[in-house]
């Protein structure tokens, strides 16, 4: 039995397998997997309140209250992003990180101001909002 290494080969074989670049750590795939789910949920909030708006309890008496059919088009418009960026962090973009955590960022705050027509739904966003964005922030798969 020879311990050679054959030629053209530099692993041993005791060696962990490496990550190629597409391959995420378990918070990054968590986060891109979070976000697909986010960013569905997000779109389909923002489709009853464009056909719809007397779903929602509303409340004129709120400085940032505006028309639910706009709150309608944030939500369906942050959510297709949203899943996009998912998406692109689950394929391994190198960009995909940092918009992931931009377009977290910007999911708090709109579920934020989202709060006094569906205070369910916005709190439960947020929530998953901050372990994403713990997921992400927390990475140090790429060496940084």
């Amino acid at each position: 039995m020879s311990t050679e290494v054959p030629a053209g080969s530099t692993a041993d074989a005791t060696s962990p397998p490496r990550r190629t670049a597409r391959q995420g750590s378990g918070g990054t795939t968590f986060a891109g997997t979070m976000l697909l789910v986010i960013g569905s949920y997000q779109a389909l909030i923002g489709i009853p309140a464009l056909l719809n708006d007397t779903i929602y309890v509303t409340d004129a008496g709120h400085l940032y209250a505006f028309d639910l059919t706009a709150w309608g088009w944030v939500h369906l418009l942050l959510g297709a992003v949203v899943a996009l960026v998912g998406l692109a962090i689950m394929r391994g973009a190198a960009w995909a990180r940092w918009a992931g955590i931009a377009v977290v960022v910007l999911s708090l705050s709109v579920n934020f101001l989202f709060l006094p027509y569906y205070p369910l739904w916005s709190v439960v966003t947020i929530a998953l909002d901050l372990a994403v964005l713990a997921a992400l922030v927390m990475d140090r798969s790429d060496g940084h």
